[in-house]
């Protein structure tokens, strides 16, 4: 029989979805149901939920320190998302020119994405030691006194933001370059005929082609933008002063080590509602700039 044959076909698709789903129930779903919960709660996680209705949410808003963190935030995606976007582009086109060696640069200029943000964080902390980094004595060979530049505020956050570059370029720029190989060679030499320039061709082909691709990266990097954390826990702590220290941070000190779960909670709905405004935003506004070609 046609169901019955429908019914062992789903039966048997169901068994193999089994364990992720079991996992995916478990461990995304519950969580994300009893944080919204709790975010209308006053909890430790020692004593039982006391319900506050949105008294958490409109802390958030009015506390010094959470305030504080939202702003950093959004310094750090000003400063971090367009240069990744620009730095990854150039990078992208450098990469896109025959010369000899060249899978060996690819390979070396995308190897930072490859490492973990722990050893990463290391390096640029040595790079940018007072005392012994090269980066200071680079600039003491021009006669310049470099800055304490994790321990400065005013250099603390550029500081965690180059980093941040340095890692992800090489992501932003392999994924531009697997754009920039698929422009078709036509173009360019219609243009080269008509006598457009390299700037020219760069501002009427090369960028139109590669808008749905520049749409994809500004998306998500605004999306890994707003949820740093790593860098800056193992780089500043959030110091100095409290100039580095980010959302996320301050949602895991307040759940982990200050016990206040619910109002944690609160910023963390925040954060993805303020992540799903800017997405859609986004999603409008492509409409208006990105170039899908048509078949």
């Amino acid at each position: 029989m046609v169901g019955e044959s429908r019914l062992s076909k789903g039966l048997v698709i169901l068994t193999f979805l089994l364990p992720s789903l079991i996992g995916l129930i478990l461990f995304n779903i519950i969580p994300i149901i009893s944080s919204a919960f709790m975010s209308f709660t006053d909890w430790d996680m020692l004593t039982n939920p006391k319900f506050v209705g949105f008294q958490n949410y409109y802390n958030v808003f009015f506390n010094e320190n959470s305030i504080k963190s939202i702003v950093n935030t959004l310094k750090y995606v000003v400063g971090f998302t367009p240069l990744v976007i620009c730095f990854g582009l150039m990078l992208a086109i450098l990469l896109n020119i025959k010369i000899t060696g060249l899978d060996v640069y690819r390979v070396i200029f995308f190897m930072p994405v490859v490492i973990s943000w722990v050893v990463v964080s290391l390096i640029w902390i040595w790079l940018y030691s007072p005392d012994s980094g090269i980066i200071n004595y680079l600039l003491s060979l021009i006669g310049i006194n470099g800055p304490a530049w994790l321990q400065n505020e005013h250099t603390a956050m550029p500081a965690v933001i180059i980093a941040s570059l340095w890692k992800d370029v090489g992501f932003a720029a392999v994924i531009l370059l697997s754009g920039l190989q698929n422009i078709p060679d036509e173009y360019y030499e219609s243009a080269e005929i008509d006598g457009a320039n390299s700037i020219k061709k760069l501002f009427y082909i090369t960028l139109p082609c590669l808008t749905p691709i520049l749409f994809f990266l500004i998306v998500t990097s605004l999306i890994t933008s707003f949820q740093v954390f790593d860098q800056v826990f193992i780089m500043t702590k959030g110091g100095p002063f409290g100039s580095t220290r980010t959302i996320v941070q301050e949602i895991y000190e307040n759940a982990f080590q200050m016990g206040k779960v619910g109002f944690a909670c609160a910023q963390a709905w925040l954060l993805v509602v303020i992540i799903l405004v800017v997405t859609l935003v986004q999603n409008i506004l492509q409409k208006r700039w990105v170039h899908y070609e048509s078949k």
